[in-house]
């Protein structure tokens, strides 16, 4: 009991501070961190604790984030950005340009990461927004949903690949039912961020006049040489994506190439190298001041997100995740167990990986007294997990910071709109998981 108030308590001062009062982002979830681990956790594992979070979020996505500002700064730079935004609006037009920035981050996000998708399409849809005067928490809510659905429900996202794993779960079969399930859960994500800032798209816009497009257009770079730097990293991470689901332990020379130059951080540095063949002429000053923003505009994001690892690995180390677990397993709730467990452990610890993951473990040597030991309830009870993970995007996640940091928006915006958007993705994917369910098992 006393491990639940102690959280609850943490989160309101996260959100009081950070929302209302203004405080220092960083520094109150890390004071915040530090409370919980002195109240829950023994003393000398506090420190060691607080470090694991820090270092484990570095490591997993520290690079990542410090590359993709850089090529997103060179793509806004070179005004590759501003040409593919355009290329956009005049294939599906203004009116559109939401469901169009959405669905790319459906497709893209099927390989590769949400934060990777979303820093690297981010670009795109600030120009979008230029040209539209659509809101951007609109925008970015629309954006990261549909890179958020595929990432938390299907391979080869590491969550449900570990999970099906330890499920011993169908991966072919996990993708072809997630799929629809991942549509499900998207479509409900757009039309809830369309609902819930109807005011916002209401006010009046600034947009470009036809004459500023028109005379923007003689001095940007070819749709297709923009779009290199995006497609190219893309189409590695998903060829990497592919060979890791097909490996063997044989591999020959040529697929350990591509599936050493599909990791992200290398797909990365490949993009950004197609980005600088953009710039008419090769300026080394202009470059390296470049360089030097990107990695100051890093530094303060990758502050924030580690601060969420930091919370989130507090959390965890409190056990409280599992014991739930034990519990709820024991109600005979069937796919309802996984769905709520990963859904506890998704708003309580911040990771969604983390979610399903902890989720499999107490769920696998359990699904005979839930009814879900068949080859197809295995399968439901994974992607149920998937559905679970989605609840809720607070501040103790490292996408909910990547969201609100590169989209410039204040914390109460994000969690007024994309907190509650994850919320409702969750509930559609489960619904469309237990509907599934009754044909199915």
């Amino acid at each position: 009991m006393l491990i639940i108030a102690a959280i609850l308590i943490g989160l309101v001062l996260i959100v009081v501070c950070t929302s209302i009062l203004k405080y220092n982002t960083f520094l109150t979830i890390f004071l915040v961190s530090l409370f919980l681990g002195l109240v829950t956790l023994p003393l000398q594992e506090v420190v060691p604790t607080i470090l694991l979070g820090f270092g484990n979020t570095m490591k997993s996505i520290g690079l990542i984030i410090i590359f993709g500002i850089i090529l997103g700064l060179i793509l806004d730079k070179t005004k590759a950005t501003k040409s593919i935004a355009h290329a956009i609006l005049k294939l599906i037009g203004k009116k559109n340009a939401g469901m169009a920035i959405h669905s790319t981050g459906f497709i893209t996000g099927i390989p590769i990461f949400c934060d990777s998708g979303f820093i690297v399409l981010q670009g795109i849809n600030k120009s979008l927004i230029r040209s539209t005067g659509k809101p951007m928490v609109f925008m970015a809510s629309v954006l990261a949903a549909g890179l958020y659905s595929v990432h938390c429900l299907i391979p080869p996202h590491p969550g449900a690949t570990a999970a099906a794993g330890i499920m011993s779960a169908n991966i072919g079969q996990l993708i072809l039912i997630g799929l629809p399930v991942a549509v499900v859960s998207s479509l409900s994500g757009f039309l809830w961020a369309r609902f819930i800032t109807r005011k916002d798209l209401l006010a009046t816009p600034e947009i470009q006049s036809e004459h500023e497009i028109a005379s923007e257009l003689e001095y940007l770079p070819s749709p297709f040489r923009s779009v290199l730097p995006i497609v190219v990293p893309v189409l590695l991470l998903s060829g990497r994506s592919v060979i890791q689901l097909l490996a063997t332990k044989d591999q020959n020379g040529l697929l350990k190439v591509v599936s050493f130059m599909g990791e992200p951080v290398i797909a990365l540095i490949i993009g950004i190298l197609f980005a600088i063949s953009l710039y008419k002429k090769l300026d080394s000053k202009a470059l390296n001041e470049l360089f030097d923003l990107s990695i100051e505009k890093a530094g303060a994001i990758l502050a924030i997100i580690a601060a969420g690892g930091i919370f989130g690995t507090v959390i965890k180390a409190t056990g409280i995740g599992e014991v739930t677990g034990i519990y709820l397993a024991s109600t005979g709730l069937g796919l309802f167990v996984p769905f709520l467990i990963a859904a506890f452990l998704k708003t309580a610890q911040g990771s969604s990986t983390v979610a399903i993951m902890t989720t499999a473990s107490i769920i696998s040597p359990m699904l005979v007294s839930l009814n879900l030991n068949s080859d197809r309830g295995t399968v439901l009870a994974t992607l149920a997990m998937g559905a679970g993970s989605m609840i809720i995007s607070h501040s103790n996640d490292a996408f909910f910071w990547v969201v609100t940091k590169f989209s410039d928006l204040e914390i109460k915006s994000t969690l007024r709109v994309w907190t509650s958007t994850t919320a409702v993705m969750g509930i559609f994917a489960f619904a469309a998981i237990w509907f599934i369910s009754l044909f199915l098992r």
